[in-house]
């Protein structure tokens, strides 16, 4: 017997000293990361969403989309007088000609708009519009005839594009006007022009080198943007600027989520010292606890950096709010060395204390791994952190409390003597006419409370962005009539040509919607390419209609007193213009660029491309409209990722449900074989408090969505944690687990309290609901406690 206790003290000074060679592991491994800026937090809230996993062509299709547009900034300088306008706008371009390998402008001058043209013009005679086809096929030649006459005598025929032989019949210059009126902007004065009732407006479209999500970008893009638009007002006192760009709303996240990590980090820490010196009186406690913390900060920021190659600042955030459960194991075991008898030495206390330890991190775990259920892979890094996290804290306090912590290195405060004595005035649950009245109101309140919770999981809750970056988004919207990213028609089909031939049949279906102003238009890349089928109808109809001897052509000549040479050699022209350009060309072309995000490409066996909406008009209806125009149209597809993904976060709140049931099934068969017949007393605070909570948020007029559910999962494992602390000493006599349970809830009440005031509402939404549940479990599970002595109940 008295051989064993050296080997044991050995063995736990050799545990002691192998998981300090752990800890310094993980110093050096951080100090890797962070001195040598390996890691850089992520501040993209999209790694928050669904991975789309069944449809490769419809998830790629949204992150082309998204990726297009995260590169973008948009900058609108408006006056009421063009020329401050331009000044402004100049102004503005010379701070940003600093910075060249950040972002870039786009310039617009005589050379461009000639390229722009010519890659058409070759291709002229394929171009119609829908209003000259049908003009074509009922309108007489006299009409056609006279159309060429005005455009040779009259002063105000229209805009001339290249020579007379070119567009006789200006046609091409119809289509051009028509494709002008995809975008109220113009060229003008070598800038790119815009204008309301009120301003004229120069654009500038910038594109942005590095990744938008990049911190390093955002702190160098940010201070250069602010100072160019200083310069701008410096030049023009009364210039607007309204600015839009990804990386703007990144940058606004990752300011709001450092300054919440910092928040609730300090919060945390600052209420954890000050309980702790409340209670002990002593900063070695103090010490410890922070150091578990800091451990399990460490060892879940190497691993996460290991396993995702990455972390996402929104884990950070999260993961500020592990603090108060990472200090549960080391206040469970303080608050035993505490009352201990003096004779019992630390590494047996811990012993005794083991199997309660290890239920504690078992369920905690449990509930922490719920979040990694979800197809969110932000939220599969914050379960897999905190998971992480709690079992670093937990190996610290069993490999070093024990060696650090004697009989006498602690003192209880005042605080302790008094939190302590009230527990024997605490009422207890049993079957008698006080208990069944308790949970007959419970019962009334919980089934009123919860039939007044509605539901909401619109994707939009996860970021709320700042009210001016809104807003300015709101006004370029509408003087761009720009299209939305989020809602577009999805277009595939075997080839180039056949998505093409698809994308007409589908504008057929849209133009009604234009007449009744559910959209303002539409963008596809069929407006300039149409479909080689297409082209070679509109050549043939031309061909018949204008070109045949005695059409129109023929009059011509004779009206202008030209032989047959001539209308012969403008026939011979025009016939020439019929390169039938591809797809692959155009987009080569400066003129394509402004639409390659609308091409996918071949991807797999079949080709596809997008049909962006502009000045789409939201309401119920008119989503419905739309998705009736692509009803019946072979390989087009109407794509609502907003409302998609909504829907996504509705059934995986669903499923989340019938997980949680199931995690108390697992929970309560962890449980049973310690405590047996006393199982459910574990349990049930958690339970009780979860039904209360829900009530709670119904009576105050909060709608459910998938964060208050996920809470309820990570309530499960802290609220366990209670219980099992409870039920291990039922004896009220002994206040020990009393007083663990009541530190380790303040502190876990502090953590989420802060996080429930997080700007984001996902997070709001998992502190609040943690905020509430944690304080009803304290407050309840002395309730349940049994009469039983933990030997009665083992034996």
């Amino acid at each position: 017997m008295s051989a064993g206790i050296p080997t044991t003290k050995r063995f736990k000074s050799s545990l002691a000293i192998a998981w300090a060679l752990v800890v310094c592991l993980l110093l050096a491994h951080n100090a890797y990361l962070w001195l040598g800026k390996r890691i850089t937090p992520d501040t993209d809230i999209l790694a928050l969403l669904p991975v789309q996993e069944r449809d490769a062509v419809l998830q790629q299709s949204f992150a082309h989309m998204v990726d297009t547009a995260q590169q973008r900034v948009i900058i609108l300088l408006g006056a009421p007088d063009w020329e401050q306008a331009k000044r402004a706008a100049d102004a503005y371009q010379a701070v940003l000609a600093t910075r060249r390998d950040l972002l870039v402008s786009t310039t617009i001058n005589d050379q461009t708009q000639s390229d722009w043209l010519s890659t058409f013009q070759k291709n002229s005679l394929g171009l119609l519009t829908a209003q000259q086809e049908l003009q074509l096929r009922t309108e007489t030649p006299q009409f056609w005839t006279d159309i060429a006459l005005a455009k040779i005598y009259g002063a105000f025929s229209g805009p001339k594009l290249g020579a007379f032989q070119d567009d006789p019949f200006s046609l091409f210059s119809g289509w051009i006007q028509e494709r002008a009126q995809e975008t109220p902007v113009r060229p003008r004065d070598g800038h790119l022009f815009v204008a309301d009732a009120e301003r004229q407006y120069v654009l500038l479209p910038l594109t942005l080198k590095p990744p938008a999500f990049s911190l390093s970008a955002q702190e160098a893009a940010l201070p250069l943007l602010n100072r160019a638009a200083d310069a701008a007002r410096q030049a023009v006192p009364s210039v607007q600027i309204i600015s839009a760009g990804v990386i703007l709303h990144a940058a606004a996240a990752g300011q709001q989520a450092a300054s919440e990590m910092s928040t609730i980090g300090v919060g945390s820490l600052i209420g954890i010292i000050l309980l702790m010196w409340l209670s002990f009186r002593s900063l070695k406690p103090i010490a410890l606890i922070l150091l578990s913390i800091g451990v399990g900060f460490l060892g879940a920021l190497s691993m996460c950096w290991i396993l995702f190659g990455g972390i996402h600042l929104l884990t950070l955030v999260f993961g500020a709010s592990l603090i108060g459960v990472a200090q549960d194991y080391g206040i469970y075991f303080l608050c035993n060395r505490l009352s201990a008898d003096s004779q019992q030495s630390s590494p047996q206390l811990l012993k005794r204390l083991m199997p309660g330890l290890c239920l504690t991190l078992l369920a905690a775990v449990i509930g922490y791994l719920g979040l990694g259920m979800t197809p969110f892979p932000g939220l599969r890094h914050m379960a897999a952190f905190s998971a992480l996290g709690l079992v670093f804290a937990w190996l610290t306090v069993v490999c070093w409390f024990p060696q650090l912590i004697s009989a006498s290195s602690l003192k209880s405060g005042r605080l302790v003597a008094v939190y302590s004595a009230a527990l024997l005035h605490w009422p207890r649950l049993g079957f008698n006419r006080r208990s069944m009245a308790t949970i007959t109101v419970f019962i009334v309140f919980a089934v009123f409370g919860c039939s007044r919770l509605g539901v909401n999981d619109d994707i939009r809750l996860l970021q709320t962005p700042p009210k001016q970056l809104v807003s300015d988004q709101i006004k370029l919207g509408k003087l761009l009539d720009a299209p939305t990213p989020v809602q577009y028609f999805l277009v595939r089909g075997k080839s180039a040509e056949i998505v093409l031939q698809r994308e007409e049949a589908l504008k057929r279906k849209l133009d009604p919607l234009v007449i009744r102003h559910i959209i303002s238009g539409y963008q596809a890349l069929s407006n300039w390419i149409p479909s080689a089928q297409l082209q070679k109808a509109h050549q043939q109809l031309i061909y018949e209609k204008l070109l045949a001897d005695g059409g129109p052509l023929s009059m011509l000549a004779s009206k202008v007193e030209e032989d047959t040479s001539w209308s012969a050699g403008i026939r011979t022209h025009l016939k020439q213009l019929t390169s039938n350009m591809t797809v692959d060309d155009f987009l080569k072309t400066p003129a394509g660029e402004p639409w390659r995000h609308l091409w996918l490409g071949q991807i797999g066996n079949e080709h596809a491309s997008i049909v962006a909406l502009r000045g789409l008009a939201y309401g119920a209806d008119n989503f419905t409209a739309l998705q009736q125009a692509g009803h019946g149209l072979e390989g087009v597809q109407w794509v609502d990722k907003v409302n998609e993904i909504s829907s996504v976060l509705g059934r995986y709140r669903s499923y989340m449900g019938w997980v949680i049931m199931a995690a108390y099934l697992v929970v309560f068969a962890l449980l049973s074989p310690r405590y047996r017949g006393n199982a459910w007393r574990v349990l049930a605070p958690t339970m009780f408090a979860s039904i209360a909570t829900l009530s709670l948020l119904g009576l105050a007029g909060q709608n459910l969505q998938l964060f208050h559910v996920l809470a309820l999962m990570l309530l499960l494992g802290v609220g366990v944690d209670y219980g099992i602390f409870m039920q291990e000493h039922p004896d009220r006599r002994n206040a020990t687990p009393w007083l663990a349970v009541g530190l380790s809830a303040a502190n876990t009440i502090l953590s989420f309290g802060l996080l429930g005031l997080s700007h984001t509402p996902a997070l709001q939404a998992f502190g609040l609901t943690m905020l509430i549940g944690t304080g009803l479990v304290w407050l309840i599970v002395p309730c349940f406690t049994s009469s039983e002595s933990k030997h009665a109940q083992t034996s």
